[in-house]
């Protein structure tokens, strides 16, 4: 991959708002009724970026990024091709618009409330990195043949995978041990488990190796309680 998306990687969040703040001037073809306009396409330039998004990460899963071209982006998303282009500065910007809707505004509010032992609250935050991965896995199919490809979409990876929400867990773990006597480095450890086993079960093995995902949850979930003994 070329050096110019690994290094836009790197942009602080100030410096992607800004990139995509612009919003070109309304074509005449935009300012035409909505009955001359053709059928079937996404008109709203949010909406607009929200649709070549989801085609691109569809197609990128299925076909291989390298594969898939632009117009299959467009034609997939009922967008015109130069949107592309317009939007996201070509298919390599289209890729990194993918990570960053993945990793923007990302929480724990879907779990459940906070757990009142420790155990409980492992257990918890075990099963829900094993969900969360699996209705990630259309991302994390994209992004992971390419990190193979470029050291740089591995961090990536790394950042969005096993440790994407290892903060929140460290503080739902720590909050959990209540006067309990756990040391930070096993709750460092705890966390780590966590992520690990929810990317390795979640995804890994269910997706990348076919293993059966109603199997591999339940050895995840197995595995965890043997850990979840200790304390």
């Amino acid at each position: 991959m070329p050096e110019n998306l690994a290094n836009s990687l790197q942009l602080s969040q100030t410096a992607i708002a800004s990139e995509y703040a612009f919003v070109p001037r309304p074509s005449i073809a935009s300012q035409e009724p909505e009955t001359n306009r053709e059928p079937g396409r996404v008109r709203n330039r949010p909406a607009r970026e929200q649709a070549l998004i989801a085609a691109a990460t569809r197609l990128f899963a299925t076909k291989g990024y390298d594969a898939t071209t632009t117009r299959e982006i467009a034609a997939e998303a009922g967008c015109a091709e130069g949107l592309i282009h317009r939007y996201f500065q070509g298919k390599e910007g289209l890729l990194f618009a993918i990570i960053r809707s993945r990793t923007s505004g990302d929480t724990l509010d879907t779990i459940t409330k906070p757990a009142s032992s420790l155990r409980e609250e492992f257990m918890h935050l075990v099963e829900s990195e094993l969900e969360r991965m699996w209705q990630d896995r259309e991302f994390f199919r994209v992004l992971t043949p390419r990190a193979f490809l470029d050291a740089n979409l591995g961090h990536v990876l790394n950042r969005v995978g096993p440790l994407r929400r290892a903060n929140k867990i460290r503080e739902r773990l720590r909050t959990a041990c209540n006067g309990n006597n756990v040391s930070d480095h096993e709750v460092e450890a705890l966390t780590q488990f966590i992520g690990s086993i929810g990317f390795l079960f979640g995804f890994l093995r269910p997706v990348v190796l076919g293993e059966d995902r109603t199997r591999a949850r339940a050895v995840a979930l197995a595995t965890a309680e043997i850990f979840a003994r200790s304390f």
